[in-house]
C-alpha cells in the first residue's frame, strides 16, 4: 500500500505540474498580447487593417458558433492556430464574433478598426465592465502563476541537494557511499593542511610542476605528429591543467594525479590509424569513444567495481609499473638518439652536448634527492636541498644553454606555439553530432578497451599511493576516484582534448615530496614520520600547468635534453621498490650473500627465476602490442590478461606458500 500511495502522489504531482505549465503558457500568451505594441499586431495600411496573430490575419479566421462551443477556439484555417484568447473571454463574446475582433483591437490600443472586406463597425470596449472583469481575471491568474513559480523555484533550491543525494544513494552501491562518507569528514583538512605546512608544499609544487610539465609537452609533441596536427601541445596543457584541478576537487584520493601517459597515447595512435584507414573523421569518433568511456567509468564507479582490483596482485602491479618505467626510458632515449640521427656525421658536437646535458640533469637530480639520507650538513639544509634542488637544476641547465659558448652548438629546445591556438585553428567544440547513429553505437567497442585501460591504470596508481608503507591516514576512495575520472573524460572528449588517466610516476613523486622523514637510531635508516595529505598542492600544480599557456614563448628556452634528463629520473624513481626488477639482478647473485628470507633461499633459484621469467614475458608482450601501430588499439585488453595469468595459470605451478615467499599472496 505504501508503494501505491507513493505512485498516486507522484501522479498527482505530475498532473499538477502539467496544469501549472499549461496555465503559465496560456497566461504568458495573453500578457504578450497585452504588451505588444500596436505596430507589431496591425498591418501597415491604416485604412485596411487586419489583425495579425502569429502570422495569421483575422480575415482567415471565421468565427462559427458551433466550433466555439465544441473546440473552445478560433477556427484558423491558415495555420490551425488555437486558443488565441482565454476561455473566460470566449464564453463572454461567443455570440458576437465582431466583438471578439474588437476586443483584440482594443488590447492593441485602437478604438475603431475595420476588417478588410467588411462594413461592420467595431464596438469600443474600453468602458465595458465585462472586459474590465476579464482583464482583472487575467491579472489574477498571472499573479497566481508567478507565485507558484516562485514557490517551485524556492522548493527546488531548498530541497534539490537532498533530492539529488537520495537519487545518487539509490543508484550508488555501498562502496561509493562509504567512500563519500569517509572522505567527507576530512575534506576541509584536505585544503587547510597545506597552509599549515607551507615550507614543504611550496618546493613540492615547484618541482612537481616541472615534473608534470615535461611529459605534457613531450606527449603533446608526439601526439601532434601521430595525429597529423589534430591534437597538439596547447590541447595537452589545457587538458592537463583543467583535469588536474577538477580531479583535485572531486577525487577521493587527492594525493594521486591524473596526466597524459604513454599508454593512453598508444591507444590514441591506434584509433587515429583506424580512422584514417576507414576514411572517418578522427575527432568526432574520438569524442564518441570518450563519451562511451565516460559512461562506462561512471557506471563502474557507481556500482563499486573497484573492489575487484584486489585480484590485481603484486604480480600485475610490478609488470605494469615496469612498463611505465620502460616507456619513460624509451622516450628519453629516443629523443637523444634522434639528435644523432639528424646531426651532420662530420660534426657530432650537438648530439654529445645534448647527451651530456641529459645525463647531467639526471645525475644531479638524483644526487640532491639522495642528499637527504646522507650525514652531511644539518637536517634542515638537507631537506632544503631535497625540496628545491631539482627545480634549481632545471633552471641552471636552461640558463647554461643560453650562454654564448653553449648556444653555438644548437641544442634543441621545446617547440611550442607562440600564441594560444588550438591545433589547425579548429573550434573548441567538436561537431560530434555529424557522426551517423550506427557509428556512434559502434564506438562503444573501442571504448570498452579504453575503459579497461583506465580501470587498470587508475586503480593501480591509486593503490600504489594507498600502500601501507606510505603511512597515509585519511583512507582510500577508489570508487569515488573512478566517478571523478569518468566525468572528466566526458568533458575532455566533447572538446576534443586529450584523455587523462592515473599517472603512477607523478602520483608517487607527489607522495614522496609531501613526506617528512626522520632518522631512526635503532635501524640506522630514514623512516617516514608524517605525510601531508592535501588537495591544495595538486590544484596549484595543475593551475600552473594551465597558466603555462600564457608563458608559451618562455618554454622555447627549455632544452629538450633537460626534459629527457627528467624522464630518466622519473623512470629510475619508478623502478625503486619494484621487486620484479630487483629479482632480475638477484637471479645471478650468490645465495649466501642474500637474506635468509629471500626467495632464492626459500624456494630455490630455479623456482624464483621461473616466476621472474613469466613476468619478463608478460612485459615483453605488453611492450610489443603497445609499439605495433596495428595492435596498439587492442593493447588495453592485453593488460587485463595479466590478472587472468596470475589467477588461473600460475596457481597450477606455484603453491600459496610459494606465492607468499615471492611477496605475491593470493587475495581472499
Amino acid at each position: 500500500m505504501g508503494f501505491e500511495n507513493k505512485a498516486h502522489v507522484k501522479r498527482i504531482i505530475r498532473v499538477q505540474a502539467f496544469q501549472d505549465i499549461a496555465t503559465l503558457v496560456l497566461v504568458a500568451s495573453m500578457i504578450l498580447l497585452l504588451l505588444t505594441p500596436s505596430q507589431a499586431l496591425l498591418s501597415t495600411n491604416p485604412s485596411r487593417l487586419s489583425i495579425r496573430v502569429n502570422h495569421i490575419s483575422s480575415s482567415s479566421c471565421k468565427a462559427r458558433k458551433p466550433n466555439y462551443l465544441s473546440r473552445s477556439s478560433f477556427d484558423c484555417s491558415a495555420r490551425g492556430y488555437t486558443n488565441v484568447v482565454p476561455r473566460q473571454l470566449k464564453d463572454k463574446w461567443v455570440n458576437n464574433p465582431s466583438k471578439v475582433t474588437a476586443l483584440l483591437s482594443t488590447i492593441a490600443g485602437e478604438n475603431e478598426l475595420e476588417e478588410e472586406g467588411s462594413d461592420d463597425t467595431f464596438i469600443p470596449l474600453k468602458e465595458d465592465e465585462d472586459f474590465k472583469a476579464a482583464v482583472e481575471e487575467v491579472k489574477g491568474a498571472a499573479k497566481n502563476v508567478t507565485l507558484s513559480t516562485v514557490n517551485l523555484t524556492s522548493t527546488i533550491v531548498t530541497n534539490g541537494p537532498s533530492i539529488l543525494g537520495r537519487l545518487i544513494g539509490c543508484i550508488a552501491t555501498k562502496g561509493l557511499r562509504d567512500d563519500i562518507q569517509r572522505r567527507r569528514k576530512c575534506y576541509t583538512s584536505d585544503w587547510t593542511d597545506a597552509f599549515n605546512n607551507k615550507r614543504q608544499c611550496i618546493p613540492a609544487i615547484l618541482f612537481l610542476y616541472f615534473a608534470c610539465l615535461a611529459p605534457v609537452v613531450s606527449f603533446g609533441t608526439i601526439a601532434s605528429q601521430i595525429t597529423e596536427g589534430s591534437i597538439g601541445v596547447v590541447e595537452f596543457l589545457i587538458a592537463s591543467g583543467g583535469a588536474g584541478m577538477v580531479y583535485s576537487i572531486l577525487s577521493g584520493q587527492p594525493m594521486a594525479f591524473v596526466a597524459p601517459t604513454g599508454l593512453t597515447l598508444a591507444f590514441m595512435s591506434g584509433l587515429y590509424r583506424y580512422c584514417t584507414l576507414q576514411g572517418l573523421a578522427f575527432l568526432p569518433i574520438y569524442t564518441w569513444v570518450g563519451l562511451w568511456t565516460s559512461g562506462f567509468m561512471m557506471m563502474l564507479g557507481f556500482r563499486g567495481a573497484s573492489k575487484y582490483i584486489r585480484f590485481c596482485t603484486r604480480f600485475t602491479d610490478e609488470v605494469f609499473n615496469g612498463l611505465l618505467s620502460l616507456n619513460f626510458l624509451y622516450e628519453a632515449s629516443a629523443s637523444l638518439r634522434r639528435n644523432f640521427m639528424l646531426a651532420d656525421p662530420m660534426n657530432l658536437s650537438m648530439p654529445f652536448v645534448s647527451l651530456s646535458m641529459a645525463l647531467g640533469t639526471f645525475w644531479s637530480t638524483t644526487q640532491v634527492i639522495a642528499l637527504e639520507k646522507s650525514m652531511y650538513f644539518t637536517a634542515k639544509i638537507r631537506k632544503s636541498f631535497k625540496d628545491f634542488g631539482p627545480v634549481a637544476i632545471i633552471i641552471i641547465f636552461s640558463a647554461l644553454n643560453q650562454m654564448r659558448s653553449v648556444k653555438k652548438f644548437g641544442v634543441p629546445t621545446l617547440s611550442v606555439p607562440n600564441t594560444f591556438e588550438l591545433a589547425g585553428g579548429r573550434d573548441f567544440l567538436i561537431p560530434f553530432k555529424t557522426v551517423p547513429v550506427n557509428l556512434r553505437i559502434l564506438c562503444a567497442l573501442p571504448a570498452i578497451l579504453l575503459t579497461s585501460l583506465f580501470f587498470m591504470d587508475q586503480n593501480i596508481s591509486a593503490r600504489v599511493v594507498n600502500r601501507e608503507e606510505n603511512k597515509l591516514e585519511k583512507g582510500a576512495a577508489y570508487n569515488l576516484d573512478m566517478v571523478a575520472l569518468g566525468m572528466i573524460t566526458g568533458v575532455l572528449s566533447i572538446f576534443g582534448l586529450p584523455w587523462m588517466c592515473g599517472a603512477t610516476v607523478q602520483s608517487m613523486n607527489h607522495v614522496r615530496a609531501m613526506t617528512s622523514r626522520k632518522f631512526d637510531e635503532k635501524t640506522g635508516e630514514m623512516e617516514i614520520d608524517h605525510v601531508t595529505e592535501t588537495r591544495a598542492t595538486g590544484f596549484a600544480i595543475h593551475a600552473m600547468l594551465a597558466a603555462t599557456i600564457g608563458l608559451l614563448p618562455l618554454l622555447t628556452h627549455l632544452p629538450i635534453p633537460v626534459v629527457s634528463g627528467v624522464f630518466l629520473f622519473l623512470s629510475r624513481k619508478l623502478m625503486t621498490g619494484n621487486t620484479f626488477l630487483k629479482r632480475m639482478l638477484e637471479s645471478v647473485a650468490e645465495a649466501k650473500r642474500l637474506p635468509s628470507e629471500h626467495p632464492v633461499n626459500i624456494l630455490g633459484r630455479k623456482k624464483m627465476n621461473i616466476f621472474t621469467v613469466v613476468q619478463i614475458l608478460c612485459l615483453t608482450g605488453l611492450w610489443t602490442f603497445k609499439q605495433n601501430s596495428a595492435t596498439a588499439i587492442f593493447f588495453p585488453g592485453v593488460i587485463g590478461l595479466l590478472m587472468g595469468i596470475r589467477a588461473w595459470i600460475l596457481p597450477r605451478y606455484f603453491t600459496e606458500e610459494e606465492f607468499c615467499a615471492l611477496g605475491d599472496p593470493t587475495p581472499l
